[in-house]
Parts: structure tokens; sequence; C-alpha cells
């Protein structure tokens, strides 16, 4: 039980660490004019991920995202009945960040991000939205696998999965808004009210999470005798 308890709370703070500080970067450039702007967005999320696997890695493994456990389940990584003590941490954390941006944040700027719900561009399609999602999520996992799980890949905590992160939505924020994770768009929407297109940002991460899981653990995972 006290185990079980520890990897709720490690995922629930990691997660938390991740919606505060990118939804937060969302609300404060719209509060503050467009200040914060794309790049800086990226960099909230980047480091707050890198800084949140690293914290938790040794405690849960640092998933902080429902596609990135889905993905190590997928390749036998982690049981059933974990993964989904995970995803109900990461989820309830995607919440309370999400009501935490609301409380704390000017309202007007929190109601024109939606608090931060990521949506799709107008002249984007679901099925866009879904493949975007998707490769931007399989670039994320494939870094997991490569610089967290692979026992011989080097170990340099979430600095690599951070830079991911940063890069993908350099790549994707002005299209999707490169969320790469439910619990990231589930808890604005839920707190907002705003489900427009909200199955993109669940079928996209996990298909492309689950594929690159696939193709490092069975192409280029080195197999121990």
């Amino acid at each position: 039980m006290r185990n079980n308890l520890r990897l709720f709370v490690a995922e629930f703070i990691g997660t938390f660490f991740l919606v505060f500080a990118g939804v937060g970067a969302i609300v404060q450039n719209a509060y503050r004019d467009g200040s914060v702007g794309l790049v800086g967005i990226a960099a909230a999320y980047g480091l707050a991920l890198a800084i949140g696997v690293s914290a938790t890695m040794g405690i849960s493994g640092g998933h902080l995202n429902p596609a990135v456990t889905l993905g190590l389940w997928s390749v036998g990584r982690i049981d059933v009945k974990k993964a989904a003590l995970y995803i109900a941490a990461q989820l309830l954390a995607g919440i309370v960040a999400a009501l935490a941006v609301k409380n704390l944040y000017p309202d007007m700027a929190s109601g024109m991000t939606r608090l931060g719900t990521p949506g799709l561009a107008s002249d984007v399609t679901m099925s866009q939205g879904i493949l975007v999602e998707a490769i931007l999520t399989f670039m994320l996992l494939f870094a997991v696998m490569g610089t967290a799980v692979d026992s011989v890949a080097p170990k340099i905590g979430g600095f690599g999965i951070g830079l991911t992160v940063f890069f993908d939505v350099l790549a994707g924020g002005n299209i999707t808004g490169a969320a790469m994770n439910p619990a990231r768009a589930f808890g604005p929407a839920l707190v907002s009210g705003s489900w427009t297109g909200h199955a993109v940002y669940w079928i996209g991460p996990i298909l492309g999470g689950i594929l690159a899981c696939q193709v490092y653990e069975r192409l280029l995972m080195k197999k121990t005798a």
C-alpha cells in the first residue's frame, strides 16, 4: 500500500509540474500580449518535464504521461494494475493543475486560452491532427526509450526527454498545440469545459507512443542472453 502511494504521489507531482508550467505559460502569454511566445511556451514545457522526470525517475520511472505508461505497458515494462494507478495520478494532476491556473491567473487570460486547452488550427482536420500528435509523441517516446529505458543508453535524467518536448512544441504548437499527453489535454478541457477535437489528444499520443515503444523494443533494443 505504501509503495503504491509513493508511486501515485510521484506521478501526480511530476505531471503537475508539466501541466501547471505549460498551461501557465500559455495563459501568461495571453495576459502579456504574446510576450512569452511559442519559444517561451516550449521552454516552459520542456524544462518542467526535464525536472519532473529527473525528480521522479528513481521512484516511479517518471512517466508523467498516459501515452508513456501505455507505450511501456505495450512492451511489458509495466503491469496493468500499476499502469492504471499511474494514469489515475496523471489525469488527477492535470485537473488539479488546471484548477490552480484558473484560480491563480487572471480570468480574462484564462478564458481567452480556455486554460491552455490544446486545439487544432482552423485549417487542420481531425485526421491530420491525430497524425501530427502521433508523430510528435513517437519522437517523445523514442527519446524515453533511448535515454531512460534502454539499459545500455546514456542516462541523462530528463534532459533528453525535455529537449524532445521543446522541439516538438516548436514543430507542432501552432498546428495542434503539441500536447503529446492526454493528461495535459484532459485537465484543462475538463476545467474549462472545452472538448472540441479532444479525441485527437488521446488517439494520436497513444498510437504514437505505442508504436515508438514497439519499434525500439523489438528492433533496436539489444537483447541480453
